[in-house]
Parts: structure tokens; sequence; C-alpha cells
């Protein structure tokens, strides 16, 4: 189902958004307090050039949150479970980050620009007030606030031709999450081999907003070969390629989680001997074992339409977990999905089904990625 959404003055407007409209933007969601697009008209096509070709993304939603000071590493590693002592100046990491009962409040990739000097790239949560409150709390000697940065994404299999006929041919030696400072044709900006698909890609952190148009036009110039167009990340294909959606798949609101249950175990360092917020909850947690796991799912039947909600996981007509996303993937030819389950039931399971709104599907596990 789609609805009209108005675009008023409440609602944050991205450095590229005059320029998505120009190109025919048909659909907004609002992230971060941001209008972000969600498809240019033809969802199909747009799935098609990420897949096979290249696509640019307005995801300037995806916002920053700057930790600048002497103490900027301490505040980093206070917030994150993972051990950052060996992540390098022009090194990203994934770091789940948690409150202090061991749930998950958001997933970004945190850069390490200096040793004084970090951001973190978040997902759709005010990290920016927690982490603001936690340094004041800590009497740390570190500002936290939100840079002048707009990520616009390359993403697909051309993404690095494309972004290497405009940066050079150093940029296909960027390892993934490794990222330089640069510029294009006067516009600053961080280039980081990174991005929301499984596709491959790069993602161009923009630091300076009045040049939105500028950059979205001479991304758009050097893809033109290439057969680039503009769309927006993914849901089949984040379903497809295993990837987790802070939102969707877990929530602090309303279905929270916590990172063993979200496979994210390897990220939590408890030996390394650093404090972190949630340390205590996340060793019981660690002890006992996590009462749920991550899977994924094949639903039966006719090509299922996206949920709205996170619907109910059954065995044998009795709730087990949740599902918390579901579409058709074309290209697997199957309706996929991905949710929670009691961690207790084995891949093997057999009478399971999930309650979408337009009824019953039966369903069995499959391993995440789906092949």
């Amino acid at each position: 189902m789609s609805f009209d959404i108005n675009i008023g003055p409440n609602i944050r407007k991205s450095a590229y958004f005059e320029a998505t409209v120009a190109d025919g933007v048909r659909s907004f969601s609002v992230y971060n307090h941001m209008y972000i697009p969600g498809n240019f008209g033809d969802p199909e096509a747009e799935y098609d050039r990420l897949l096979n070709g290249v696509a640019m993304w307005d995801v300037a939603a995806q916002r920053q949150v700057e930790l600048s000071g002497p103490d900027a590493g301490a505040l980093a590693q206070y917030l994150t479970p993972r051990n950052l002592s060996a992540t390098r100046v022009g090194q990203g990491r994934y770091v789940p980050l948690c409150d202090h009962d061991g749930w998950l409040i958001n997933d970004p990739v945190l850069l390490k620009l200096e040793d004084t000097r970090y951001w973190l790239s978040v997902a759709d949560s005010d990290i920016h007030l927690w982490a603001a409150a936690v340094a004041r709390e800590k009497r740390m000697d570190v500002q936290v606030f939100e840079p002048d940065v707009s990520p616009l994404a390359i993403q697909g299999p051309k993404a690095e031709d494309v972004t290497a006929a405009l940066f050079g041919n150093w940029v296909r030696e960027l390892r993934y999450f490794a990222f330089r400072e640069t510029e294009l044709n006067g516009i600053p900006l961080v280039l980081a081999r990174s991005g929301w698909s499984k596709q491959g890609g790069f993602e161009l952190y923009l630091t300076d907003g009045s040049r939105g148009g500028d950059l979205w036009q001479a991304v758009k110039e050097a893809g033109r070969p290439f057969g680039i167009g503009p769309g927006a990340p993914n849901d089949t294909e984040r379903l497809e390629s295993g990837l987790i959606s802070y939102g969707a798949d877990m929530r602090l609101q309303t279905h929270r989680t916590n990172p063993y249950e979200m496979g994210f175990g390897p990220l939590i360092d408890l030996a390394a001997g650093h404090d972190f917020i949630g340390r205590a909850a996340l060793e019981r947690i660690a002890a006992n074992g996590p009462a749920r796991r991550r899977v994924g799912l094949v639903l039966d039947g006719d090509p299922v339409q996206p949920n709205a909600h996170p619907v109910q996981l059954l065995q044998d007509g009795q709730p087990v977990g949740h599902v918390s996303e579901v579409a058709a993937s074309r290209r697997l030819g199957m309706n996929i999905g991905v949710g929670l389950i009691r961690a207790d039931i084995a891949d093997s399971a057999t009478g399971l089904s999930v309650a979408l709104p337009d009824g019953t599907r039966a369903a069995r596990l499959a391993p995440l990625p789906f092949a």
C-alpha cells in the first residue's frame, strides 16, 4: 500500500532534495527526521540497476554524529561493546550500540577520521542526544554534535567504474569500510567503500551541504555511460542479502533485541577488559545464551505483499517468534523473510507458519543470506 506524504518545513530536506525532485522522485519516507527517497517511479528497473548495473541514492538521512576532542576515542569505546583499540585512521567499523540493559539502540558504522575525531553514521534514532548525555554525565572532554555531512551512495556491480571515473583508479584499492578525505571539482567530501547493499559500492560523504546539487549532477554525468539512474535502498535486495535494518528488524520502542540474538556475538569483546554501556547485561546474556535467534524464512504461496508491521511466527499454531519483513524475490523465485525465533527451535523445524494480514502462510527456515 502507498500513501501521499506532505512536504512541509517541519521535516528536514537533504542536500540532494531538489535534485531528486528534478529527477522524478515519486515517494519519500521519513528517516532520522529527514525525507529520504523511496522510489523514482519504476521500482523494478531500480532493482535491476542495483543488481546488474549501477544506481545512485540520496542517503543524506543517514546522519552523522561527530565526537571531537581529547576524549572522543574514550567516548566511542564506551558507547559500543566492540573493541576499537586496533581501529586506524581511515578505517570504518560496524559497531552495535546498546543501552544499559543490553538492548540494541543502533548499529552505526564508526569512521575514525583522527585520533580525536570520529563519526557515527547512524540508523534511524536520536543517537546524538544519547551520546551527548553520556559524555556530559561521564565528564568527558569531548564535543558531540551533528556535522554538515550528507552521504550519497553509488551502488551496484558498475559502481567501482563510476567512482573511478570520478576520482581516479586509486579508489579501486580501497578496502571495505576504508575511506579517504578528498574533493571533486572543489567539492569537499569523504569517500568510503561502503553502502547498504551487498552489490558493492561507495558512499560520498559530502561535507558542504550547499554543494549537494553539484555533487548529484557530477555523479549523474560520470555514471551516464554506465547506465546509472536514481533509486533508493532496496528492501528486497537487503532481505536477499541478509542485511539488518534498525527500525524494521529491531527497535527499542517496539521490538527489542540484544546483539547476541541478531548475530553480533563475534563483535562483542567481553575479554578485552574495557568498560562499555550494557556490559553487565551482555555478560549475563553470554553466560546463559540468547533466548531467540535471527533466521531467514521461505514462505509458500503466491507472491507476498510487503508487511507494514512485524507479524507472528507460529509453530503448530502457537507463537514462537516474529517476522519483521517479507518480500517476493523475483530473482530467487520465492517469498522470503527475516525474523526472530525461539533459540531452542531447530533449523529443521516443521509446522511453521507466518500470520500475514491476508492469511497464514506455511514457512520453513532458511540460512542467511539467501542463495
